[in-house]
């Protein structure tokens, strides 16, 4: 690949404060690499941007070229929206900053974070938000997606959590959006993805959270079809300090899991227990587990919130080959459990796996229009990943999974969440926002006219006269 536009960048971009990266140079893989491996992209720039300042200046060199721009963070997205063949990256892996304000219970993170960065330096003051489920996932993706985790019945989402941002515009304007300024802006960032410009800073709500009791229960997987329907009629009457999430996997080859029990084929939940009472939470446990036969493993217990956060640091690693479908979901019927426990038992590699993350308690407190979130009515996000660590793999774990979501869409509520969709079109991506697709276009013309922030589920920006500079 030529190496034009970063011979040019570093002509254009005297004082750049970060790092301008070429195919010709050193650290050119590295720098264009992302989570999911199945992604292999060549930009022919990726610039690291140490402040806003860089952001601005990347995204105006990118126009200037008329090279396709995309922004990364933690680079997990599953369709690779972090990269792109023969355009520009901007990378804000160096925007590490993190200021925990205890008395305020406020966090400023920069946009370059992963959750475990933040998760750290909160739980110091014993203090989180809510952030996801692996701590290598990035700050920006999940939080302009939405952000669904362990913290959820409890806490809410992400975006329930979020008090205001610093974002860079596609004309370079540098703002400040939050309830009472830019408040267009602040309501389309909060679920409507990196359509809207490119967030160098967030500020979150915290709560206090420090020691959860957490960790896995997993059964036979011939015995799911018992295990989901008890599931589905248990959770949702669940305390909110319980969280829970449904999953079928196979246990790892390794410890701490008994060797007796190593790649069995499994259904199970995912606990996080918050509440003030740590021996409520086996009570609270206890219907689930009494209507069930005894698990193969029932391992909840005393950990710091970013352990439980990092748990499955270990088992998804980046550089593995991934292939996502979603859908929310409000109710599970009998025939939908039954499909569950034919595909979930069929998962074809050790990391494959189904969740099925609740998302009613506190998320259901936020109306339908009050972020671009459009399934507030929804009680269930639903994942499904074919994941492995070879390459002759990716066609298999692609095959199971679109099978696995074919035969359980029919029951879903329609649309997905945008953090794990992969690129299926624009239909796709209207019905996942439903009645709120309308404002976002709006807004996104207001914004973005030309559609600079492209490379994501993309907001069409609507049609009709727009101001294209906000200070």
């Amino acid at each position: 690949m030529s190496s034009t536009a970063a011979q040019a960048a570093r002509r254009e971009l005297t004082g750049f404060t970060g790092e301008l990266i070429g195919p010709d140079d050193t650290g050119y893989e590295e720098a264009r690499s992302v989570y999911n491996a199945m992604i292999d992209r060549r930009p022919a720039l990726v610039a690291r941007c140490a402040d806003a300042d860089a952001v601005a200046r990347t995204i105006g060199f990118a126009r200037a070229h008329g090279l396709p721009l995309a922004v990364r963070g933690g680079g997990h997205h599953g369709a690779g929206l972090g990269t792109v063949d023969g355009g520009v990256v901007a990378d804000l892996s160096p925007l590490k900053d993190i200021q925990v304000d205890p008395e305020a219970r406020t966090v400023r993170v920069g946009g370059g974070c992963v959750w475990g960065e933040v998760d750290r330096a909160t739980n110091e003051h014993g203090l989180a938000t809510p952030s996801g489920i692996v701590s290598t996932t990035g700050v920006g993706g999940i939080t302009t997606g939405g952000g669904l985790g362990h913290l959820t019945r409890r806490c809410g989402l992400t975006i329930d959590n979020l008090l205001e941002a610093e974002v860079v515009l596609a004309d370079g304007h540098k703002v400040r959006a939050s309830a009472d300024e830019n408040s267009d802006l602040f309501w389309a960032i909060r679920g409507g993805g990196g359509n809207f410009g490119v967030v160098t800073s967030f500020v979150f709500r915290l709560h206090e959270i420090s020691t959860v009791i957490a960790g896995p229960t997993f059964w036979p997987v011939e015995v799911s079809a018992d295990v989901l329907s008890a599931y589905r009629d248990f959770i949702l009457g669940a305390p909110r300090e319980l969280n829970g999430f449904f999953l079928y996997g196979t246990v790892p080859p390794a410890p701490p899991f008994p060797e007796e029990i190593q790649l069995r084929k499994t259904a199970g939940v995912v606990w996080c227990w918050t509440g003030d009472d740590p021996e409520a939470a086996a009570r609270e446990m206890a219907p689930l587990l009494d209507a069930l036969p005894t698990p193969l493993l029932h391992a909840p217990m005393v950990m710091q919130h970013p352990d439980l956060q990092s748990m499955f640091d270990g088992l998804y690693p980046p550089g593995h080959q991934w292939y996502w479908r979603a859908d929310f979901v409000e109710n599970i019927p009998d025939e939908a459990v039954q499909l569950h426990a034919k595909y979930g038992a069929e998962g074809p590699t050790v990391q494959s796996t189904m969740h099925l993350y609740p998302i009613d308690g506190a998320a259901h407190d936020v109306g339908q229009d009050e972020t671009p979130w459009a399934y507030r009515h929804a009680n269930w996000a639903s994942v499904f990943a074919g994941v492995d660590p070879d390459p002759a793999n990716a066609e298999l774990i692609k095959r199971w999974t679109v099978d696995y979501f074919d035969a359980l869409h029919p029951f879903s509520a329609g649309g997905a969440y945008v953090n794990m969709m992969m690129d299926e079109g624009q239909e796709r991506v209207r019905a996942s926002y439903r009645g709120n697709y309308d404002r976002l276009a709006r807004t996104k013309a207001d914004r973005d006219p030309d559609n600079v922030f492209r490379l994501n589920q993309n907001i069409q920006p609507a049609p009709g006269p727009s101001r294209t500079t906000r200070p």
